[in-house]
């Protein structure tokens, strides 16, 4: 695809304020995105309440521009069920343009109760890729925003095999982990990102390898040099970051990419592409961090996209002509629209006045004039009487007077045509988007499944170290072991699954937690090894896996962790419908109470273990001493590389661990302290879940060990603990998220 055969594009700007907003629009922005009071992934930005959203979606309109609202948080059950129409209805009749979500049940419910209202998938959804898309699409999503970690080429692929609109990140701030793969906020200090408060840990320095650097913060992103490769992989909507940005960096980032783009979409085949450097000066004035990165569109990773050093006590130095020029040019000067008019003034016949914007054209008519008895009004006394368009959105591009230099108008009529005619114009601009046939819809209860308060839960085990399967299955008690693919290759599983020594238990193959090309080409070779090796299932952890397991017909039965949230009945039943999902993990954000609601014979909780908090295409070896795919495999050896682990340490002396997963080139971070509930037994008990699980990571056999005996003794055995008898953490199971 050449750049002229793409000849459309949108540039997409952050809004945080009202004044943002209107910074974007006048810097050349051709859609803003924004936030309400409710549900948005920036919950400190000066979000709008509901007459500032409606009044900004008016704005945006009546200048041809969009307006797309965040809902891009997770939702708890009585937020989606009580809240998220009535939050959406007026909005939606404003003509709302459209909605970013991250969860499968406000995106079920927006499909159901606004059918009319397009719906972009959040890059919060981790969708890395054509599987990802192709669901979305089958779910009634109009666009996607892809994860940041894309290349170029991947991007192109999903263009080329799925009619979707594309929207990728072109300038801003980089996140660390997979955007919504991210637990590190929540956990460590409760301010959860999939609910909008992330505080950002990343961005402090951590001790690694004796040395203390910011090893988890990326410099910003400026993709501005590359625009025509974009636009040429099939970006359709280049979006900047920002909505906790000032407007001067708004207004000021968008004019540039609007300048650029523009070029892009103009030049002929053989035109050189060049960015003049006073620009990229002007971006990096603006704000950078520690200087820029064209991100991962053309490399997987590496050292120089971070900003390892750091700008701890360094105030960066502030362009203030620059600002100043920026605030003058964009935030203070009031952006109007150009618009035609012709006035006809004759003695005798009412006046009218003909006005044009667009393909908005009509005729307003005022008082008949009548004979002047001293002086006549001429063309330039009718001119300035309505050239004083004043606060209004527009401004005479031309106006043509027709009168017959006899008649007579007072100042009063020739003002209430004025404001006649704006009032109509806007009107008739607005009309074009609002929405007045929108049936009443009623939410219908979702019913959670059953649950059996009489039997005891099963006991589930998640592996990610081969040395563990030999103490697991000397446990009787245990009857289901999740080998994670990092850890265990097809020649592993099905040494397994026909060990004799299995007495009835089942094993669960893990996917990978990231689904990429690298990973695809991987599952293509052994799926069918997989399936026919006497595995009971697969347990899927994004929705690349979902449908590509779909798709391939899979007959084994699957199994949803929790890295896909369920934070509602609707978000599970709609993977239900879709997948046919026999069983799903809990979500590890929410607390007892929310639990409860979600909690079925077809659910599980996790009730040991280090929770994930981060999941990268970074590696924090490779930043830190290389790259060396440890421990190295043997020439035609089969084994699969173990992943290598380091550790963080925070200015608490709080211990991270860090895992590479070399296999498939990813890194996981740990919590420092294992989640236990081992002396929360009845609580766990009134929720009733179908299986408790024990996920054991960084842990030695005698540890893991240790774990499981007392897990046995406590929900198996009825033997109470009143406390752990190592160091935990009880996560969310108390407190929750907000």
């Amino acid at each position: 695809m050449t750049i002229t055969q793409q000849n459309q594009a949108e540039l997409l700007a952050p809004a945080g304020s009202y004044e943002s907003m209107t910074a974007a629009v006048a810097a050349g922005a051709d859609a803003v995105y924004l936030g309400g009071q409710l549900f948005g992934a920036r919950a400190y930005a000066e979000n709008l309440d509901m007459e500032q959203l409606k009044r900004a979606i008016d704005y945006v309109h009546i200048h041809g521009r969009a307006l797309y609202l965040t809902v891009n948080t997770l939702l708890k059950e009585e937020e989606l069920e009580e809240k998220l129409y009535q939050y959406l209805l007026p909005l939606y009749r404003e003509g709302l343009d459209a909605v970013i979500v991250q969860d499968m049940g406000v995106l079920a419910l927006v499909r159901e109760a606004f059918p009319k209202l397009p719906i972009h998938a959040s890059t919060q959804m981790s969708l890395t890729g054509v599987h990802g898309a192709r669901m979305m699409k089958e779910l009634g999503v109009t666009r996607i925003v892809t994860a940041r970690e894309l290349s170029l080429s991947e991007i192109q692929e999903i263009y080329d095999k799925v009619d979707i609109e594309i929207e990728s990140f072109v300038h801003g701030a980089l996140c660390y982990s997979y955007s919504g793969q991210c637990l590190f906020s929540s956990i460590a200090g409760g301010r959860s990102g999939n609910r909008g408060r992330c505080a950002q840990p990343c961005r402090l320095p951590y001790l690694c390898e004796g040395k203390r650097q910011y090893y988890l913060s990326p410099k910003d992103l400026c993709a501005v040099g590359i625009l025509p490769e974009m636009l040429r992989a099939g970006v359709y909507s280049f979006k900047i970051e920002g909505r906790m940005k000032k407007p001067e960096y708004t207004a000021g980032v968008v004019s540039i990419y609007r300048r650029y783009l523009d070029r892009c979409l103009s030049m002929g085949e053989k035109e050189t592409y060049i960015v003049e450097p006073e620009d990229r000066k002007q971006l990096f004035d603006i704000y950078n961090r520690g200087g820029f990165t064209e991100g991962y569109y053309k490399k997987h990773n590496g050292k120089d996209m971070m900003f390892l050093e750091g700008r701890e006590g360094e105030a960066p130095e502030r362009n203030e002509t620059l600002f100043e020029t920026i605030r003058r040019t964009y935030i203070e000067k009031e952006q109007k629209e150009k618009i035609s008019g012709h006035i006809s003034l004759h003695v005798d016949m009412p006046v009218t006045l003909s006005v044009s914007y667009k393909d908005v054209k009509f005729q307003v008519c005022g008082e008949r004039a009548e004979r002047a008895q001293r002086q006549p009004l001429n063309e330039e006394n009718i001119r300035k009487q309505l050239g004083k368009l004043g606060n209004t959105p527009f401004v005479w591009e031309r106006l043509s007077v027709d009168t017959d230099d006899k008649s007579f108008l007072s100042v009063t009529a020739l003002n209430e045509l004025r404001r006649s005619a704006v009032e109509q114009l806007e009107k008739e601009i607005l009309a074009f988007y609002q929405r007045q046939d929108v049936d009443e819809w009623r939410a219908v209860k979702e019913i959670s499944p059953e649950r059996s308060e009489r039997e005891a839960p099963r006991l589930h085990v998640y592996l990610e170290k081969p040395e563990y399967v030999d103490e697991m299955l000397s446990f009787e008690e245990i009857d289901t072991i999740y080998l994670d693919c990092c850890a265990f290759d097809e020649n592993m599983v099905i040494k397994l699954c026909g060990d004799s020594r299995r007495d009835g238990r089942v094993f669960y193959y893990v996917l990978p937690h990231i689904f990429r090309a690298k990973e695809e080409h991987w599952l293509d070779k052994v799926y069918e090894t997989l399936c026919s090796s006497g595995l009971a299932g697969f347990v899927v952890k994004n929705y690349e896996e979902i449908e590509y397991l779909v798709k391939k017909g899979c007959s084994l039965p699957l199994r949803c962790d929790n890295s896909i949230y369920i934070y509602n009945q609707r978000a599970r039943k709609t993977l239900v419908d879709y997948a046919g999902f026999e069983f799903f993990t809990l979500p590890a954000e929410l607390n007892e109470r929310e639990l409860r609601r979600l909690s079925s014979a077809q659910s599980e909780l996790v009730v040991y273990g280090r929770i994930p908090m981060m999941v990268s295409a970074q590696c924090v070896r490779k930043n830190t001493g290389g790259c060396t795919k440890q421990p190295e495999q043997k020439k035609n050896s089969k084994q699969v590389r173990q992943p290598k682990e380091l550790v963080l340490t925070d200015r608490y002396k709080n211990e991270f661990p860090v895992k590479n997963q070399c296999r498939f080139c990813y890194n996981k971070i740990y919590n420092c302290k294992p989640l236990s509930l081992l002396s929360s037994k009845n609580e766990v008990d009134k929720l009733s879940p179908g299986a408790v699980r024990l996920d054991f990571t960084t842990e030695s056999v005698q540890e893991a060990k240790t774990v499981t005996e007392c897990f046995i003794n406590a929900y198996k055995r009825g033997i109470p603990y009143r406390e752990e008898p190592w160091e935990f953490t009880r996560g969310h199971f108390k407190r929750g998220v907000e």
